[in-house]
């Protein structure tokens, strides 16, 4: 499972003209199930996420977590993090999971933040998304439960 965390002062998720997700300071959470996931790929990216200390304390230091910052998530489905560039032109998405298996993946993820006393907001899953964002810093952290970067 991979995730690309952006700090923001402000992001929404639009689907077909109607807003589905806001949110104020926080992470937008792109999250891409991959072949092979299992609930500890699932609990390190929650876990993480929830953990970072990556926003200002008191003397402006990365120093503090989500929930330290009273933040919110916004999640987004993106299977195209799963995909393999290496070779040619176009990128291969034989890594990521089926739709089926990563919705369910996906919507765990949403009620395990939403468990640690995350508030969480989504895009749709398989929709076509227009996201918007105000990076704050900017910070972009990029996570992989398995550890390949």
């Amino acid at each position: 499972m991979r995730a690309v965390l952006q700090r923001v002062r402000s992001a929404s998720v639009t689907v077909e003209g109607r807003v589905t997700g806001e949110i104020g300071a926080g992470f937008l959470v792109l999250l891409g199930v991959e072949v092979g996931d299992t609930a500890a790929d699932l609990a390190y990216i929650v876990d993480k996420t929830a953990a970072l200390r990556v926003f200002p304390d008191a003397d402006g230091r990365m120093n503090v977590d989500i929930r330290q910052a009273g933040g919110a998530l916004l999640v987004v489905s993106q299977f195209t993090l799963a995909g393999d560039c290496r070779k040619g032109r176009r990128p291969s998405w034989d890594g990521a999971a089926r739709p089926e298996e990563a919705r369910a993946w996906y919507e765990r993820a949403l009620e395990a933040w939403r468990a640690h006393g995350l508030p969480v907001e989504a895009g749709v899953f398989q929709a076509d998304m227009q996201v918007a964002l105000v990076n704050d810093g900017p910070v972009t952290l990029l996570l992989d439960s398995r550890k390949q970067f």
